[in-house]
């Protein structure tokens, strides 16, 4: 695989960076939660949507740990030193990422206890500790045990017959101290409990019982306080929640397989027992049993959190949906629709006319699903290509793309099997597709399609007769309905013949063989994306020596690939002025004088999870304006199947820098502004009037909300 030095070698620079020109990936993804952890802590949130907050950086720093840290310890153990692109080797890396991920881990359960809690119970929502459970509650509870919890548990004693089990990744379970024999005269002294993954973890008590609106027990307390009914006759000394977190990094052999899926299908059945990456306890736990924990999970004792509350609290994510309380959440919220399609039925005629874009979740999925919708109902389209990335369980789009094949149209899907913790469900859907005739392929192995994009093809009567005519829809998100409700993204719907010309040489390359054609307008990776991203970097440089004005802005989730960096430090030295709006990691270190003293770095943090990807080049008053679904990462650049398509309109030009990148460099509210240490600071708004983009874009893009509805439980915030 081509390195970064020798890329660098080839553009024409020094091989080797210095290491000092970058910050460490993994704490600027400890760095990017705790912007996260900022939003729970911030009055200005609503209560609810606080709680929410925090289980998004709990389900983050879950991902954290079977990713990040779990190559780190796999890196040690392979005995492979060798350092990233900012100098440290992988034990440095780990021991710095321990402390810190310590102490995020503290302040999330210290603002938990001292501050949600109470003010949850102040609003009439508690969580009644066992110590503080009224008669009532108590007999419901015991009633609960014995009616829902205990038929399905497996207790399990510990001694040469029943060695410790095997525990599933991120699973709840008890680890029991106990005295006495039993009826076959055991006395091991320690048993297992595993919680049932079909038990809720958290219930709610009957409102008339709760003494408040709502009341809330988790399961861990329920078990905890009848856990001797499962050892009748034995002493229970202790019961300690733990959860071990695994290595969930799939390995494929894309050398020696012969079928990706089968092969996929394998190593998916062992991710639930990887290595052990961390191991969380209750903090009562004592010293005997997490000793005994940490000798059964191979794990040293600083890959141990001892937390003052529950050992997961993702599960609090429920919370939310079960509390009928509009004032303590966000406003509800009406994406809308752009005016072209909201006065007319047709949308072909439309695109036909005109390009069409959509700021989701400001404006409606809506028009991409009716768009996928017209390849079963309407008898002008015969044929559909589309990617899949990431798409989830129950989606209405594959349902409807089953239904056309179903039905005989010409259906073609390049579905990506390696989508991290898609994988299952994305394989779901391949088999079903191929049950009613559909083509499903698996893209290129050793390359990711992570590419967003739909080409339909309908014979349409003309004055000359009839002809084939392509549309496609473009995008920086996944066809993923619910997360386009979540995630910030933009979507182009086309009919320009060049366009959909490039779209279609890509699913040729993606389905077929051949070599990769020259595309007219769009930017494709791994072939020509980093290359034209470089030669737009450097020519902004030389119009900035030219004296001409000069100005980048990029919009992304991640920055990452050295030589980008580099080249955004050259712009900067030539007086380019360059804002970077990242909401994620971002290595590349800002004002430094001498070396980025001309480059701004902020992330934004709000109500929708920022995912656009937005490339502005000033280009000598051109102003080239690209959407993306590739970030500025290596993995984006070299090892996916990634586009960057332009827009072409003028007026949708306007919009996209607009609303995508103007109202993000305007807000003074919720966006973090980079140090050169890799730290932030949020914004404020000090003398200047309140900006928030995220609310200005649904006040201007929305429309009237209907009346307040249960909100959802919140969703946890993955990178795709």
């Amino acid at each position: 695989m081509q390195t970064s030095a020798t890329r660098s070698t080839a553009a024409g620079k020094r091989a080797a960076p210095p290491a000092t020109h970058f910050l460490n990936r993994e704490l600027g993804i400890l760095e990017f939660n705790r912007r996260v952890l900022a939003q729970a802590a911030d009055d200005a949130v609503p209560l609810l949507e606080r709680l929410g907050f925090l289980t998004i950086v709990s389900s983050n720093l879950d991902e954290f740990f079977e990713i990040r840290v779990a190559g780190l310890k796999e890196q040690i153990k392979l005995d492979i030193p060798e350092p990233g692109p900012d100098g440290r080797g992988p034990q440095e890396v780990l021991a710095d990422v321990t402390v810190q991920a310590h102490a995020l881990v503290a302040e999330q359960y210290r603002l938990l206890n001292e501050v949600l809690l109470p003010k949850l119970a102040a609003e009439g929502i508690h969580f009644p500790r066992r110590t503080d459970w009224t008669p009532p509650q108590r007999q419901w509870i015991r009633d609960y045990f014995f009616r829902e919890v205990l038929p399905v548990l497996t207790p399990i004693g510990l001694d040469p017959a029943h060695p410790f089990p095997r525990v599933l990744n991120k699973s709840l379970n008890f680890a029991v101290e106990l005295q006495g024999k039993d009826a076959f005269g055991r006395s091991s002294g320690a048993a297992i409990v595993q919680a049932p993954r079909a038990l809720p973890r958290i219930i709610r008590l009957p409102k008339e019982i709760s003494e408040g609106e709502y009341a809330f027990v988790f399961l861990s307390s329920v078990l905890h306080a009848h856990v001797d009914e499962l050892f009748a006759g034995m002493k229970v000394l202790g019961c300690y929640q733990f959860r071990v977190t695994r290595n969930s990094d799939l390995f494929v052999d894309e050398e020696e397989i012969k079928n990706l899926r089968i092969a996929l299908q394998g190593e998916l059945l062992h991710r639930h027992f990887g290595d052990a990456v961390r191991l969380e306890v209750a903090d009562n736990c004592s010293p005997a049993m997490v000793e005994f924990l940490l000798q059964q999970f191979s794990l040293e004792p600083a890959d141990l959190y001892r937390v003052d509350g529950p050992v997961n609290l993702y599960r609090l994510r429920e919370v939310p949906s079960q509390v009928e309380r509009a004032d303590l959440k966000y406003p509800p919220f009406q994406p809308g629709l752009p005016p072209t399609l909201a006065k007319s039925g047709e949308l072909f005629d439309v695109i036909a006319r005109e390009d069409v874009l959509l700021h989701h979740p400001y404006q409606s999925f809506a028009p991409v699903i009716d768009f996928i919708r017209t390849t079963a109902t309407d008898p002008q389209v015969i044929a559909i290509k589309q990617t899949v990335y990431r798409t989830g369980t129950d989606s209405e789009l594959m349902e409807i793309l089953i239904d056309a094949a179903r039905r005989g149209k010409e259906v073609t899907v390049v579905v990506e099997l390696m989508a991290r913790f898609d994988e299952e469900a994305n394989l779901n859907w391949a088999a079903r597709l191929e049950e009613v005739g559909a083509h499903v392929v698996y893209g290129v192995v050793g390359h990711k399609t992570h590419a967003k994009m739909a080409l339909i093809v309908r014979r349409e009567d003309t004055p000359q007769g009839t002809r084939l005519k392509r549309y496609v829809h473009l995008a920086t998100g996944n066809y993923h309905p619910r997360t386009a409700r979540l995630y910030t993204d933009f979507g182009l719907f086309t009919a320009n013949e060049a366009l959909c010309s490039d779209v279609n040489e890509v699913f040729k390359q993606l389905t077929g063989l051949g070599r990769a054609s020259k595309l007219a307008h769009v930017w494709q990776s791994p072939f020509t994306l980093h290359k034209s991203v470089v030669a737009a970097i450097r020519r902004e440089a030389t119009l900035a020596r030219e004296g001409r004005p000069a100005r980048i802005i990029a919009k992304m989730n991640a920055l990452l690939e050295p030589d980008i960096i580099e080249e955004l430090y050259a712009a900067s030295q030539a007086g380019v002025g360059v804002d970077l709006i990242v909401r994620g990691v971002c290595a590349l270190k800002p004002g430094i004088e001498g070396l980025s003293n001309n480059i701004r770095v902020r992330s934004v943090i709000g109500r929708f999870l920022e995912h656009t990807r937005v490339f502005y080049f000033q280009n000598d008053g051109t102003e080239d304006v690209y959407l993306a679904s590739a970030d500025w990462m290596d993995r984006n650049f070299f090892r996916r199947i990634e586009l960057c398509f332009p827009v072409l309109d003028p007026a949708l030009k306007r919009r996209v820098i607009r609303e995508g990148l103007q109202a993000y460099l305007d807000d003074n509210c919720q966006a973090w502004e980079m140090k050169p240490d890799g730290t932030y600071e949020q914004a404020k708004p000090r003398r200047a009037r309140r900006r928030a983009a995220q609310d200005e874009l649904m006040a201007s893009l929305g429309t009237p909300a209907p009346a307040p509805a249960a909100t959802p439980a919140p969703a946890a915030a993955p990178v795709a």
